[in-house]
């Protein structure tokens, strides 16, 4: 099994890095490491916590925030608040419909979008967004040779990977019912008995739209566009990785199994695997000697079952591993 440090050689040329896994197998840990080791090579690297329960912060033993926070040279770092971002989210949206929505209805608006901010995939959905905005961002702007992803468990990860897609499409339907509309809209217009003959048009031509409304037209197709350009990065395997993190554990296995399985069918299959807390073959304390010997078994399973990926392995540390020095040298 192959070391850390060769998974970064592998992933050197790559802007676009995802880290997902189970629950408290070492995702934020190997996200911060090579992060740490990656801008230790002179690429500047942006590091990401999607969880809502943050850790990144705890394993650079810094404080991290909604905004980017320098950790070292060459090496930034956020924790995006969902919290935050759903009231950004929610603002933008409030400010288009005003622009165009009559006034009396404005305390209505505001109400049903207060109320929206807790439906369900609400949330999931601003966060996506402002996820979005950072993979096109760091192709488009190359202010970062690197973003890396610190995800949440793996099934919040495999949704957000395949959102883009969904949301890009929903989108369009949202668009689609707008020309729809202005169509019928159109129609109507050239029907009225006030309107001379000489006036008639095609009722079936693309409408005009008034500018306020053309204005919320204008938002749809930023973010249609945005979506699909995110879409397009995440398949793109020149662009992006995925790396599974896992422990040689019977649950933790099987979890990197199904969500393997998920990613091929999307066609965004794993990158690479990192193995964590492994345990050395020769312990001379009882308890210990039957757990390595235990991993051993585990071990042949996991490189016969994913035999197409690449794997690296971890050791398991005496001590936690804290601060961008640690983080370099964990290899």
């Amino acid at each position: 099994m192959q070391k850390l440090i060769q998974l970064v050689d592998q992933l050197q040329h790559l802007p676009i890095i995802f880290v997902g896994g189970k629950g408290g197998v070492g995702k934020t840990t190997t996200a911060a490491a090579l992060a740490s080791q990656l801008s230790a090579r002179g690429q500047k690297t942006l590091v990401i916590s999607t969880d809502p329960a943050h850790s990144l912060g705890d394993v650079f033993n810094k404080k991290l925030s909604n905004t980017i926070s320098s950790l070292a040279a060459n090496l930034d770092a956020l924790e995006l608040n969902p919290d935050l971002i759903i009231e950004e989210h929610f603002a933008r949206v409030e400010q288009t419909i005003s622009s165009y929505a009559h006034p009396d209805m404005l305390p209505k608006i505001k109400q049903h979008l207060q109320l929206s901010k807790s439906a369900p995939g609400a949330q999931e959905a601003a966060m996506l967004e402002a996820i979005c905005r950072y993979l096109v961002d760091t192709v488009q702007t190359g202010e970062y040779q690197h973003v890396i992803f610190d995800t949440a468990p793996t099934g919040h990860t495999l949704r957000l990977l395949m959102l883009p897609e969904m949301m890009a499409a929903w989108t369009d339907g949202l668009l689609t019912q707008q020309r729809h509309q202005a169509k019928l809209k159109g129609a109507a217009d050239n029907l009225r008995p006030h309107k001379p003959k000489s006036a008639l048009t095609n009722p079936f031509a693309d409408a005009k739209p008034v500018d306020k409304w053309q204005q919320a037209v204008e938002v749809l197709n930023k973010r249609q566009a945005l979506f699909k350009q995110a879409g397009v990065l995440l398949h793109d395997r020149r662009s992006t990785a995925v790396v599974l993190v896992l422990t040689a554990d019977n649950l933790p296995i099987e979890e990197t199994r199904r969500a393997a399985e998920q990613l091929r069918h999307a066609n965004m299959a794993p990158a690479a695997l990192v193995v964590n807390q492994l345990i050395a073959e020769t312990q001379s304390d009882p308890f210990w000697q039957t757990r390595a010997a235990r991993q051993q078994t585990l071990l042949a399973h996991i490189e016969q079952d994913f035999a197409q990926y690449p794997l690296y392995g971890v050791y398991l540390q005496p001590s936690d591993i804290r601060g961008v020095e640690a983080l370099q040298q964990l290899i």
